[in-house]
């Protein structure tokens, strides 16, 4: 699939501003200003961009805890992203939600989600609703490696078959389930392996390359929205910090991030590419770089500044009125 100039700058944006964000939320966490839980995307930026960049507002993600690269992949607003995990009023969610349940319906993003696993029903029935109205929309679910052995998984897998849903499943294996290693935890090599099981076709794909993701996306969509069925996607990967922020990762070997920084960086790997194929030039992705960083360093700064909710807000967002 050709991807133009703008295309390839688009996607270099995606994946330097998640990048930005998670690397500031690492040291941001670790003032203890920020509540709760916080899972980091950095090194998985290729996955949420490659697939994202196929989907306009008609369609729908479901995510996992580790949601905030989905999240800005779909277009959610950073500074809002950034007053959620805050806690703050002008959060995407009022500061009632935090990282692990950043939501905006007006974006197609149905939620980041703490259950493992839970995504998959929700995306089962966007894609079911799209069906039903007609409208050529997808829904994708993020999935990990953990994920994927849960039931609601599988059972989703089967309904989508069953009734035909324009649903692309996107399990991204980032070879730990917290901290057990996938090869312990799933029985066979490849999660896409039982996409046959469930009569969906199934790839599995690099997931340090963006084009490589792109590509498979791309091909999963298209069967979705003229009416072939699910697909499954399996990107492999792995994440550069921990499963959740103060993760003391003893089960990773001592040079293992080290390592992977420097050899796998799917931003690095990109620029690499466009620019050897004089595509894109260098200083046009430097420029991409600081606007990231001021736009991190803006919404970090509005959002330590904001108001947190109100005690009024407390019972708020609970039961919904018919």
């Amino acid at each position: 699939m050709q991807l133009s100039k703008d295309d390839l700058l688009k996607a270099y944006r995606i994946m330097r501003t998640v990048r930005e964000f998670e690397e500031r939320l690492h040291v941001e966490f670790a003032t203890g200003d920020i509540p709760g839980f916080v899972h980091l995307y950095a090194g998985e930026e290729a996955s949420a961009a490659g697939v994202c960049m196929h989907l306009t507002l008609k369609d729908k993600i479901a995510s996992t805890h580790r949601g905030h690269g989905h999240s800005i992949a779909k277009g959610c607003d950073v500074h809002a992203m950034m007053a959620e995990i805050f806690g703050k009023a002008s959060g995407l969610c009022g500061g009632k939600g935090g990282s692990m349940h950043i939501a905006d319906l007006d974006k197609g993003m149905m939620g980041a989600n703490g259950i493992v696993g839970a995504g998959s029903p929700l995306a089962c029935g966007a894609a079911l609703a799209a069906k039903r109205l007609g409208n050529g929309g997808v829904a994708v679910a993020f999935v990990g490696d953990g994920g994927s052995n849960q039931g609601t998984t599988f059972e989703s897998l089967n309904l989508a078959s069953v009734w035909n849903l324009p649903c692309v499943f996107v399990v991204e294996n980032n070879g730990y389930a917290e901290a057990t290693s996938s090869k312990w935890s799933i029985a066979c090599d490849d999660v896409a392996d039982r996409a046959n099981g469930f009569g969906m076709p199934g790839v599995v794909v690099d997931g340090h390359d963006f084009f490589a993701v792109h590509e498979a996306a791309g091909e999963a969509i298209k069967r979705a929205r003229n009416g072939e069925g699910p697909s499954m996607i399996e990107v492999k990967f792995t994440r550069y910090y921990g499963h959740f922020e103060g993760d003391a990762q003893t089960y990773r070997a001592a040079d293992e991030i080290k390592t992977l920084r420097g050899t796998k960086d799917c931003l690095d790997i990109f620029a690499e590419k466009v620019t050897a194929a004089a595509l894109v030039e260098q200083a046009e992705l430097a420029a991409i770089d600081e606007e990231a960083k001021a736009l991190i360093d803006d919404a970090t700064a509005q959002a330590r500044a904001a108001p947190n909710p109100g005690a009024a807000e407390l019972l708020t967002d609970v039961y919904i009125s018919y």
